[in-house]
């Protein structure tokens, strides 16, 4: 389910600290994210990609956002990686990994041509919560591509063992409870946005059983001009701009 990530693959790793985030990472080629061209991103340890500023956030807020932070959430709880795991990032432009991705759009997205020319590969490796006295760890990823044109992001979730830090409120034997992990998007313009079912509700440690592309653990997502493929499931909220596909 995951692509290639690690050390060997030529990732860096965002800061061993609570909280932390990478440095502003300047991008290749321009992401559009809900229309609107990014050339640098942030990779936050706290489960977000976000485009404009760091998030420190750990408690995780319902979207749209009122402060206009637009990011990608594919899992923003109370990461403590000093407590254990690895945030991993690059950049790539390596054949294999575009030819696996175009391959898999292709597949998902039949009535869209698309060949994927660049791709953003962050993940989040064993990642432990804050407070925990446990060795449980999340494992998931979110994979940012773009042909030039359209962009897509690719969010998978390998290993989801907890949901809440001690901070929001979460056991800290269990990683339960409190304020849960979200996942989405938020555009920024308090307009538009998409919570992923289950999204700060318990049934969020579930979501490597669930998908929109009939992969369990994966969701897969056009962002560029935002629309959501899949069926409307209660308890998701999208605005009437985005359409269903």
């Amino acid at each position: 389910l995951l692509y290639p990530y690690g050390e060997d693959q030529g990732d860096q790793k965002t800061p061993k600290l609570d909280d932390g985030a990478s440095k502003r990472f300047s991008l290749a080629v321009p992401f559009t994210f809900y229309s609107k061209e990014y050339q640098s991103l942030y990779v936050n340890n706290n489960g977000v990609i976000s485009f404009d500023t760091k998030v420190n956030q750990y408690t995780p807020d319902p979207f749209p956002l009122a402060d206009g932070r637009p990011f990608v959430a594919p899992y923003w709880a109370d990461v403590d990686n000093v407590r254990g795991g690895d945030v991993f990032f690059r950049q790539s432009t390596d054949p294999t990994l575009l030819t696996q991705i175009t391959h898999e759009l292709n597949h998902y997205f039949p009535d869209i041509p698309y060949k994927a020319t660049w791709a953003f590969v962050a993940t989040w490796d064993h990642v432990a919560y804050f407070g925990s006295e446990t060795k449980k760890g999340n494992t998931f990823q979110a994979t940012l591509t773009t042909d030039t044109k359209r962009s897509f992001v690719i969010l998978n979730y390998w290993d989801i063992q907890w949901t809440t830090g001690s901070a929001s409120d979460g056991d800290a034997e269990t990683g339960l409870g409190g304020t849960p992990a979200h996942a989405g998007f938020n555009s920024g313009d308090n307009i538009n946005y998409y919570n992923i079912p289950g999204s700060q509700t318990e049934a969020i440690i579930n979501i490597t059983k669930t998908s929109n592309v009939n992969v369990p653990g994966r969701w897969v997502f056009q962002v560029d001009d935002f629309k959501v493929t899949g069926v409307p499931t209660q308890g998701s909220k999208v605005d009437s701009k985005l359409c269903w596909l």
